[in-house]
């Protein structure tokens, strides 16, 4: 058994390509038991071995998680499976604070004596370190949970469904997409379920079984005269859902401005998003090539979400804003002084950007983070004003706060936990407006489907997205399809110029099943969700042309 990387997603934008699996990873065959390998008393028996063991060493503070991780992944390309891999990693991560200083341990020998010795060994790190430690590690208050269970609430395990039917679905995907006159397609499965028990010396032991799961494709046109190609990926979400969510009884459609697309907000028809993918791809051949300029840009959930997760996600993330954590992304240009004034202008007035781990149906939803804190909501920006950070126990009293935000993560027992991105949105409009209707004022513009490649500088300032699909406006109508679309701005500038936000009634989610961050690395799912959105006078340039 050796760390290895798991599986690089297909065509999906995103900080970090790798979703790692954790170590010590072990094959699992169709027909394991998904029940927990231990029953919640034994988990409780074991986590008090830390906790005692911890106290007995002068821990001023212990936690520790025993947790089991199932993933699943199948890919397919044309006609054929490529490959399916099945892994489980089962193990004990434990933290102390010990002179003031943090230490952490972790084991897979799953037994008293294993615990006991990776206990000893997070305070002798801990002991260590504080020889170099300035000052102590300052916990906010966190009372104690007592016994407590959450499950995300799925109507069918996907990890139940035989490999045999997810195949078939996934093979006439590519059956339907290749009789369209598709050239090339492959599409994939994604499946997690993290079965994961938390204790602490704060008097909290908290059993949570959370699922998630993430059907995608990718369809590729080419035009034999020119040799020229296009693609199109699903418009398929990640989620944090049962397998529900692709046969569930009645997909929840709506159609996109103009007809264009079909959207789904609750279940995913993955066929006839292909239908859909197929025409589209050879209408992106024949589109017509952008002209550079400024654009009102009509931003749909499927699109948005992304940009929102890097001009907002990320610059709010606490570590970042003070330096203490640069990989992947960078730091933050949305420093201190600017939350202090009260005053600083991140976006319009209409743009509340709101922190939500209890989203029903997002990939962030749990009951606990892996510190034992409550989830809960709270506001980024607030009428356009930032208001507030992401930030964890040892972070809050950095920014005068008694409360951890409960955005704590670690991907699995062998990795410590620290501050992770919630799910993080855009507030829909409080007055009634659909994108239809928000299209009908657009004189010049372009609306935008689906995300695409992106870049961002490292304090999360300039950037620049792409799109899967572009369509022209022209005095209130869509009248074709575009290519070659990129639009730069800079978030400030970008979010100012916000100036229309659909109602609740289009709200959907988007999100990344691997986002990255730290070093060593880890991997954290997270949604992001909006309604459909209008951003005045945006620059685009044209990608063929590099203009």
């Amino acid at each position: 058994m050796q760390r290895r990387d798991f599986l690089k997603l297909t065509g999906l934008g995103m900080s970090a390509a790798l979703m790692p699996l954790p170590a010590f990873s072990m094959p699992i065959s169709e027909a394991e038991s998904r029940e927990p390998i231990i029953d919640t008393a034994e988990k409780k028996k074991l986590a008090d071995v830390a906790l005692n063991t911890a106290k007995s060493l002068g821990a001023t503070y212990c936690d520790v998680r025993i947790n089991r991780n199932l993933n699943q992944a199948i890919f397919t390309r044309e006609d054929r499976v490529q490959g399916i891999a099945n892994s489980q990693s089962f193990g004990v991560g434990v933290r102390v604070i010990v002179n003031g200083t943090w230490g952490f341990a972790s084991t897979n020998t799953v037994t008293p004596d294993g615990i006991k010795r990776a206990t000893e060994r997070a305070a002798g790190i801990a002991k260590a370190n504080s020889r170099l430690q300035k000052e102590p590690v300052k916990l906010a208050p966190q009372a104690g949970q007592g016994e407590q269970s959450w499950k995300t609430p799925i109507k069918k395990n996907a990890f139940d469904v035989p490999i045999a039917e997810k195949v078939k679905l996934l093979l006439a995907v590519n059956a339907e997409a290749m009789k369209l006159g598709v050239r090339f397609v492959n599409s994939q499965m994604f499946m997690i379920n993290e079965q994961k028990y938390f204790a602490s010396t704060d008097g909290s032991y908290i059993d949570q079984d959370i699922h998630r799961i993430y059907p995608t494709f990718t369809v590729t046109g080419i035009d034999i005269a020119t040799r020229k190609f296009q693609t199109r990926n699903a418009l398929s979400m990640p989620c944090g859902m049962g397998y529900e969510y692709l046969d569930g009884d009645a997909s929840e459609k709506q159609q996109g401005a103009g007809g264009v697309t079909t959207l789904y907000k609750k279940r995913y028809d993955m066929l006839e998003d292909v239908k859909s993918a197929a025409k589209q791809v050879q209408e992106k051949l024949a589109a017509k090539s952008v002209e550079a300029g400024k654009y009102d840009l009509i931003l749909d959930p499927s699109h948005l979400w992304l940009t929102i997760h890097e001009s907002v996600g990320h610059p709010t993330e606490l570590d970042r804003v003070l330096g203490y954590e640069a990989n992947y992304a960078g730091t933050s240009f949305a420093t201190l002084e600017k939350w202090k004034s009260k005053s600083f202008k991140y976006g319009s007035p209409i743009v509340t950007l709101f922190a939500d781990k209890r989203q029903e149906g997002s990939l962030g939803y749990v009951g606990w983070d892996d510190e034992g804190v409550p989830t809960k909501r709270w506001d980024l920006i607030k009428d356009g004003i930032l208001v507030n950070y992401q930030a964890i126990r040892d972070q809050v009293q950095l920014i005068d706060q008694q409360e951890s935000h409960g955005c704590c993560y670690a991907q699995s027992w062998a990795d410590v936990q620290f501050q992770r991105m919630p799910n993080v949105s855009l507030a829909a409009g409080k007055q009634k407006l659909s994108p239809e209707e928000i299209i009908k004022d657009v004189e010049k513009g372009i609306y935008i489907i689906g995300d695409g490649s992106f870049s961002i500088d490292q304090q999360r300032y300039n950037f620049q997205f792409g799109g899967q699909l572009f369509y022209e406006i022209k005095n209130g109508k869509i009248v074709g399809m575009l290519k070659d679309v990129a639009y730069q701005s800079n978030t400030q500038e970008f979010w100012n110029s916000c100036v229309a936000i659909c109602d609740e009634s289009d709200f959907r989610l988007g999100g990344a099943f691997n986002d990255g961050k730290g070093q060593p690395s880890q991997s954290n799912a997270v949604s992001h969700g909006s309604a459909t959105a209008r951003f005045k006078s945006v620059n685009v340039i044209n990608t063929a042309r590099n203009i």
